[in-house]
């Protein structure tokens, strides 16, 4: 039997074939084995579906008409039709038609078939459609705050989810169709329409109920996604649709089968992606996804609807990115692929990369690019790393995979020292960089150099050392390995200026430095000499640590501080001194350099900081000195990485607090003797009252003229305090 158009008025007059006998439909019944209606449910992929119908409708009233999927329905000897598949749409227009009805005071008469419409689901659900049409609403308020409020509104049918759900629906119906005056004689223009197939008597089993898909599971939102996916791509190009399609189904799913999820799902992994690549259109049109809508569907008509007149040229794009890795597999997996590309260990050939972070990064993608709250589970530096993958798959013409390799690392060393550039923000300084950053990927990966006429992408310091780097790798080619581990350090993370190009043979000294304990080298270094840097504050510097890795990080990467290049210098040095640095050999340094001050008399703050393990808490290494040239001995170790705390104390002070006196209060800077407090000043020890802040004592410590201690303040105090 071939299905026919029908408005949701006319099929109760229509007269159907059955079994040969002319049958008339008189009325829709849902059969209590049908599930509950549930196009006016709350979660956020119901609210997604049921606002688009309801676009799609309310466009449909005030233009060009819409014809809706097949209606299924059995048709038995009393005419009465069961849909099989089809209840949610009848049930949303049966409320669209009966809020037009009453909102438009129709004539009863006019919508006097909606009493054909019924529900037997459940008693309630079957009386509230009854009550429904006998009540007129005033529509002064929330409909569905008026329709709870009336006497034969039981309050235990808001338990039930069928008029739970009709009740937002209404409310969703008036708000979308308040404005439209008239809405019941545009309805009647049969601007409204579907396909109506009538299914033979076949007996109404769950079984049969489980095939049409009236039990089972909803469409999941991948499932209406890839129906919008193909219904926007046939406007543009229907052939094209139909590949792609074609692919979503086959090729596409075939690659994303490796990265099902443990309920074998693969949805989310092609929406991620999905979501990916509209990004990378964004950033290439030199727009930024920042406050922008993340929807699905908003995205899909964005960037491949008609009124995007890139449109067809946008879903060529997307079938590449997709089928790149298609093309991939024939030869390799993705993942083997990035895992001869990327390791967590030094190895000959490949980059390190942090074991905080995926090897594969398709899976990472697929996994977790998502946007929540404006913040990022799929972080830009993976985005850029991942971005400059694509355009090596993209090729038309495959260069070495040696050369690829190369040319990733110089992109993976600027993405790693541009943290403060990466960013598609115009809020931040510097305002959205990705596409400018998208653009030198595409120059590295196409030419593997770096194009220094586009401004404002990566950090400038580090793109004015991989062209160094480029050109030194061009004039020393036997020792290009050397560097590659160099920049693989875990300090370093591809940029090697602390090291520098002008001696290779330090190239594995440092291996061999910080391969040793790092209190000694700390220690070693500032023997050496004053390798300390000064943030931009001017009151904060920073130094090693002997347990945290990010203040070597910090010292070794240059940045907005001063004294990067003392540090650098004292770096080179300690390095001159020997092929093979050893803990004995550190320890050597530093016990000289104590036993040179003590010979000389010069007890300068470096010489505290080496010689009393208290100065070197193996904290963040930050320390704060408010007045560092004048006051060098009023310092501060700092335990938090910015700000002083309770736990920030004056070394001096914490040295010779045998008894526990340190105030915390005092953010450590003082010893709290009840009545009375002491601090170290400059040139010695001050004691004074609390009440009128007199000074009690003083204990002076002997400096030169250059206001350097001659005398070991601290062995001074105890000797004095401790043994008189």
């Amino acid at each position: 039997m071939a299905a026919t158009i029908h408005t949701f008025p006319d099929l109760f007059q229509t007269t159907f074939e059955q079994n040969g006998e002319p049958i008339l439909l008189k009325k829709i019944v849902i059969p209590m084995i049908q599930r509950d209606y549930a196009q006016g449910r709350r979660s956020a992929e119901i609210v997604r579906v049921r606002s688009r119908f309801l676009d799609a409708l309310y466009q449909a009233v005030l233009g060009e008409p819409i014809i809706l999927d097949f209606i299924y329905g059995d048709i038995n000897a009393e005419g009465i039709m069961t849909p099989l598949d089809g209840q949610q749409r009848l049930t949303t227009l049966f409320l669209l038609y009966w809020y037009a009805a009453k909102r438009d005071r129709a004539e009863v008469d006019e919508y006097q078939f909606l009493e054909n419409f019924s529900y037997e689901t459940r008693y309630s659900a079957r009386d509230f459609c009854k009550y429904l049409l006998l009540y007129s609403p005033m529509f002064l308020g929330i409909l569905s705050e008026e329709l709870i409020d009336q006497a034969w509104f039981p309050l235990d049918w808001l338990q039930d989810p069928t008029i739970d759900s009709m009740l937002v629906m209404l409310d969703c119906i008036a708000e979308k169709f308040q404005n439209i005056t008239d809405l019941w004689s545009k309805l009647k223009e049969k601007k409204i329409s579907f396909y109506f197939l009538p299914i033979k008597e076949m007996g109404l089993t769950d079984e049969l109920y489980i095939k049409m898909n009236s039990r089972g599971r909803p469409l999941t939102l991948f499932e209406h996604f890839k129906a919008e996916m193909e219904h926007e791509f046939e406007k543009i190009d229907k052939e094209l649709a139909e590949r792609i399609i074609r692919k979503v189904d086959l090729d596409w799913t075939d690659l994303l089968w490796e990265y099902k999820s443990e309920t074998n799902e693969i949805d989310d992994s092609f929406l991620r992606y999905f979501h990916f690549i509209c990004d990378v259109i964004c950033y290439r049109s030199g727009d930024s996804p920042q406050g922008k809508d993340q929807d699905e569907f908003v995205l899909l008509k964005t960037y491949f609807g008609q009124e995007n007149k890139k449109a067809a040229e946008n879903i060529c794009f997307l079938e590449e990115y997709f089928d790149c890795w298609c093309r991939l597999k024939k030869e390799q997996t993705p993942k083997a692929f990035f895992e001869k590309v990327f390791s967590y260990i030094l190895e000959d050939g490949k980059i390190r990369i942090d074991n905080r972070y995926e090897i594969d990064l398709l899976k990472d993608c697929l996994h977790t690019y998502f946007v929540i709250n404006q913040s990022r589970t799929f972080s830009l530096n993976r985005f850029v790393l991942l971005y400059a993958v694509i355009s090596y798959l993209l090729l038309k013409e495959p260069i070495a995979f040696e050369e690829f390799v190369k040319r990733i690392r110089m992109v993976h060393n600027l993405v790693q020292n541009s943290e403060d550039e990466l960013s598609d923000s115009e809020n931040r300084v510097g305002g959205n960089r990705m596409p400018a950053i998208l653009r030198q990927v595409d120059s590295i990966m196409l030419s593997g150099k770096i194009d220094p006429s586009i401004e404002k992408n990566f950090n400038g310091i580090q793109i004015m050392e991989e062209i160094e780097k480029l050109k030194w790798a061009e004039k020393n080619k036997e020792k290009v390995q050397e560097l590659y581990r160099l920049e693989d350090h875990e300090l370093l993370y591809g940029q090697i200026g602390i090291v520098g190009l002008e001696h290779p043979e330090y190239f594995s000294r440092f291996y061999s430095l910080f391969a040793c304990d790092y209190d000694l080298i700390d220690c070693a270094l500032l023997s050496v000499g004053n390798y300390a840097q000064r943030e931009k504050n001017g009151w904060r510097f920073q130094l090693g640590s002997a347990s945290n890795q990010k203040a070597w990080r910090n010292l070794f990467h240059k940045s907005a501080a001063g004294g990067f290049e003392c540090t650098k210098q004292c770096l080179a040095e300690l390095l001159s001194k020997t092929e093979h640095i050893t803990n004995q050999f550190l320890e050597e340094i530093r016990e000289h350099y104590i036993w040179q001050c003590e010979e000389k008399k010069w007890f300068d703050w470096k010489y505290y900081y080496v010689k009393y393990r208290i100065f070197r808490p193996g904290r963040f290494g930050k320390y704060g000195w408010q007045d560092y040239e004048k006051k060098p001995y009023e310092l501060a170790v700092m335990y938090t990485e910015r700000n002083w705390s309770q736990n920030t104390y004056q070394p001096f002070l914490k040295e010779i607090d045998l008894n526990g006196n340190i105030s915390r209060d005092d953010f450590g800077m003082s010893l709290d003797f009840g009545d009375c407090y002491m601090r170290c000043e400059n040139d010695g020890y001050i004691t004074r009252e609390k009440e009128t802040d007199e000074v009690i004592e003083k204990i002076e410590i002997l400096q030169n003229e250059e206001g350097i201690d001659k005398e070991d303040r601290i062995r001074k105090y105890l000797e004095i305090v401790y043994q008189a």
